[in-house]
């Protein structure tokens, strides 16, 4: 009897040890409940996940304290100790921090919004951090390495002796992107042909791409998606960096960065030497890389009059000497027969200025302008065509930001005058051109799930010529974006609005012919391209395994583009080029796809573009030239912080179509770089394209003689495998 009362006790003292305990997990930066979040208590079974609220309700939990540990994809682990029993009767509330808060805190400038990423309904890729660094080291000379492996975006040289590139977006051409660096539209016209190769990128802190329309706040020009190039600003900590790099194709960067706060003033410092010899891989006699120094320079001074108004001036100029065709010519061994080249001689100097002032808590007037001086003379044997651009941008702007809602609303002004040297009337493609504008945005959190963005600009657009007509027009462009935050794991953008281009002999067509027998165009017989577009993308994200963390985003994109201009070849007439309206459309769609998986100091990534572009002229359907339907881009990183990083790139382009109606093979380029990090300095290594592909493997890249060649078409590499290393001083 005695020994049934003792367990009767026991059993007693046992019920009464078991507690419960409800708890609710939410994101810290949203506050949005967080389903599937795992609770567990160490040393015990007791381990389950939160249901579609974020709530879950532990059971059977013993007396004294206990260690509880919550974790979620993304998210970091969050570890308490609770005493039982538990006395309060509220759910016991855990926030979450975001692993990667310091995206989802990043506030992007293209949208002008104060709002961060996460919260904008506009699509915004962005290219920071290790990956920003990562390219850098690559090719520390321009931003053609940042852009060219991004899913989406094709790098596409235009020129064999020069190598001029541009970008595409999307399978649209060049011109339909606008280049901007700090919301400065600084890279367009003539200046836009060699841009790509002569931005140095040590002073970057962000990329950002808009893929799709983005006219409401930066007009015409930003058909296929705009750069947005975000340089870094001085802080109370001192950053110096010094940038030495050497490749075996004969090139030579020397580069350093400078920035500091002192109260009230900020300076920031930019100064590049980029230089290359002349550089022919295949032994077929003309260069793959032309000879080339350039100076670049970009003092900047910030001044802070107090916490709520802020001022920055900056010039950026840069200077540079391009030479590039017969390789015995430019090692100062031509004659009659090796006297083919071409040389791109280029000045630009240009002033940034901004001023923001904050008016209140809430609201804040900003004013900014820039000056671009641009001149370049291009020089053949027999012919040279050289001129200068002046143009300005000017922009007043107000944004007020509230909790659930943000209004943006600002006038802004355009003006680009061309002078060319060749004064003979018939062939002078003079001309001056303003756009004016205004514009006004609006952001709502129409739900805590739901924020819509919605926006209209009104431009007027207004070109002269002295001997070629004028134009003038209106354009009036609604867009519209939406943001679904579905649950934690999963959101969604929608969007989409319309878009115009002015006319201008200024694309890559032209710039192929190094404006040779090019036409002025007729102002008074064109009109402007006129475009819709839409995009549509989902996000999930999720995590298997205890460290495991994986990412997916999908996105399908059509771009409808109306009358464009094209370029062709008169046929009453030897070698003459005109532009004119096609007779037809063009439209672009397809998808890409991302996927990132990880494990602490462990990432890969895997990107897929396929686009459709086509040609709809006089009835006929054709593939738009140098289009690849199917682009894959993979990389892997190990990389720990402040110590090492490698990685391998693979990148697969399919065959694309030719404009003399072939297709032109496909083929895959590899890569593998690598840094090692002290405390104040750092030593990289790359091995670009290890495998050699080149185009010149596929077959001969001209047609014709050494002295007067005819290049086809550039639709692969061709510098072929380049090594370069080099190291990274901070102090």
């Amino acid at each position: 009897m005695r020994k049934l009362i003792l367990l009767l006790l026991f059993i007693a003292n046992c019920t009464y040890a078991q507690n419960t305990l409800k708890i609710k997990v939410i994101d810290e930066h949203n506050q949005q409940s967080i389903p599937g979040a795992i609770i567990q208590i160490e040393n015990t079974n007791i381990a389950v996940s939160t249901d579609s609220l974020g709530f879950v309700e532990l059971k059977n939990i013993p007396d004294g304290e206990q260690k509880l540990q919550c974790s979620f994809i993304g998210f970091r682990k969050h570890e308490a100790k609770i005493v039982f029993p538990y006395t309060k009767n509220q759910p016991l509330v855990i926030e979450l921090e975001s692993e990667s808060e310091e995206l989802n805190e990043v506030v992007v400038s293209t949208t002008r919004s104060n709002r961060t990423i996460s919260d904008i309904p506009t699509r915004i890729e962005l290219i920071n951090g290790e990956e920003l660094e990562e390219k850098i080291s690559m090719q520390p000379s321009n931003i053609k390495m940042i852009l060219s492996e991004s899913t989406g975006i094709q790098t596409q040289q235009t020129s064999v002796s020069s190598g001029n590139t541009t970008i595409r977006i999307q399978g649209l051409d060049g011109r339909y992107t606008q280049i901007l660096k700090d919301g400065l539209p600084l890279y367009s016209g003539f200046a836009g042909g060699l841009s790509l190769l002569q931005i140095p990128p040590l002073d970057l802190k962000q990329v950002e791409v808009v893929k799709g329309s983005a006219s409401t706040l930066y007009g015409g020009g930003a058909i296929a998606g705009l750069i947005n190039l975000i340089p870094k600003e001085p802080t109370q900590e001192r950053e110096f960096t010094i940038l030495a790099n050497g490749s075996t194709a004969l090139g030579l960067d020397l580069s350093t960065f400078y920035a500091q706060r002192f109260k009230k003033i900020g300076l920031t410092l930019l100064g590049s030497k980029n230089s290359n010899e002349s550089y022919d891989p295949s032994g077929i006699g003309f260069s793959a890389i032309p000879k080339f120094n350039r100076y670049s320079f970009n003092p900047k001074l910030f001044y802070y009059f107090n916490e709520k108004t802020k001022l920055k001036f900056g010039i950026d100029g840069n200077t540079e000497r391009r030479t590039g065709g017969d390789m015995q010519y430019l090692k100062n061994k031509g004659d009659s027969i090796h006297s083919y080249y071409e040389q791109n001689d280029s000045k630009r100097l240009t002033s940034q200025l901004g001023f923001e002032h904050k008016l209140n808590s809430t609201s804040t007037f900003n004013i900014k302008n820039s000056v671009s001086w641009f001149d370049r003379t291009i020089k053949q044997r027999a012919y040279e065509f050289g001129g200068n651009q002046l143009s300005t941008f000017s922009e007043a702007n107000y944004i007020n930001h509230k909790q659930r809602s943000e209004w943006i609303t600002g006038l802004n002004a355009w003006t680009e005058q061309f002078n060319e040297r060749d004064n003979k009337a018939s062939r002078v493609r003079n001309f001056n051109s303003i756009t004016t504008g205004g514009f006004v945005q609006n952001t709502f959190n129409v739900k805590e799930w739901f924020v819509l963005e919605s926006g209209l600009r009104l431009d007027y657009a207004m070109i002269k010529s002295a001997n070629n007509g004028n134009y003038n027009d209106y354009f009036i462009l609604p867009r519209l974006s939406a943001l679904f935050k579905i649950n934690p794991k999963v959101t969604s953008r929608i969007g989409g609005g319309l878009g115009y281009k002015t006319p201008t002999v200024f694309n890559e067509k032209a710039e192929e012919q190094v404006f040779k027998n090019v036409q002025p165009i007729n102002f008074s017989k064109v009109k402007a391209e006129r475009s819709y577009g839409a995009n549509a993308d989902i996000n999930y994200r999720t995590s298997f395994g205890d460290e495991w963390t994986f990412s997916i985003n999908q996105m399908v994109f059509y771009t409808f583009l109306n009358q464009p201009l094209i370029f062709n070849k008169d046929s009453l007439s030897s070698g003459i080029y005109s532009f004119q309206n096609a007779n037809g459309h063009i439209d672009a769609y397809g998808t890409e796809t991302n996927i990132k998986i990880g494990k602490g100091w462990f990432k890969a990534y895997l990107g897929y573009t396929y686009v459709i572009a086509q040609t709809h002229y006089d009835g006929t359907l054709m593939q738009v030239p140098l289009t690849a339907n199917n682009r894959v881009n993979f990389t892997l990183l190990l990389e720990k912080e402040k110590k090492f990083r490698i990685a391998f790139e693979a990148f697969y382009v399919s065959p694309q179509q030719l404009s003399n109606g072939l297709k032109s093979p496909d083929y895959w380029i590899t890569g593998i770089s690598a840094e090692k990090k002290w405390e104040h300095f750092s030593v990289f290594v790359n091995a670009e394209n290890y495998t050699d592909t080149r185009q010149t493997r596929f077959g001969s890249i001209y047609t014709g003689t050494v002295t007067n060649p005819q290049f086809n078409q550039i639709y692969a590499p061709l510098d072929g495998f380049i090594f370069n290393g080099g190291i990274k001083i901070n102090l």
